[in-house]
């Protein structure tokens, strides 16, 4: 391989553990009022973009077993943020949905999330933000697309 491409490729690693470890940070000290935890927030952002899942969908669009999911979904339902409901198709499966309550709090913490990355970047030319997020697509989406986990987009 290239050194050059070595080299990169180990400024990215670099640059992607400390961007994961400032949102981890971020999380716990900026928003110490978030109403969802991060597995609450991620599975009710899957939810919102499409219809009601089974378990299994869930487990196999997160990449996680299904007991995970089980447990991560039953904290949800037991905290009112989603509902299992009758799989309309006739399945014998039950499928989760967030409620009123689930959507209001995924909102919310995502409003101080999209505030608080925005203030982030508020000095850059409109230009570097947008290259910033189609670089983050594409790299998310050639991620995706070696997992074979594709993640919905508007």
């Amino acid at each position: 391989m290239d050194p050059d491409s070595i080299d990169a490729g180990r400024g990215l690693e670099r640059e992607l553990t400390l961007m994961a470890r400032h949102t981890a940070l971020v999380s716990q000290w900026r928003m110490p009022d978030r109403a969802l935890d991060r597995s609450a927030y991620l599975l009710l952002s899957r939810l919102e973009i499409g219809e009601p899942m089974t378990l299994r969908e869930l487990s196999e669009a997160f990449g996680l077993d299904v007991s995970t999911v089980n447990r991560q979904t039953a904290a949800l339902v037991r905290q009112g943020l989603a509902e299992r409901i009758v799989d309309a198709e006739g399945g014998t499966a039950r499928r989760l949905r967030p409620t009123e309550r689930g959507l209001a709090a995924l909102r919310s913490d995502r409003d101080q999330n999209v505030e608080g990355v925005t203030s982030l970047v508020a000095d850059w030319d409109d230009q570097d933000r947008r290259d910033l997020v189609t670089l983050l697509r594409k790299l998310n989406e050639k991620i995706e697309e070696r997992q074979g986990l594709n993640w919905p987009r508007d």
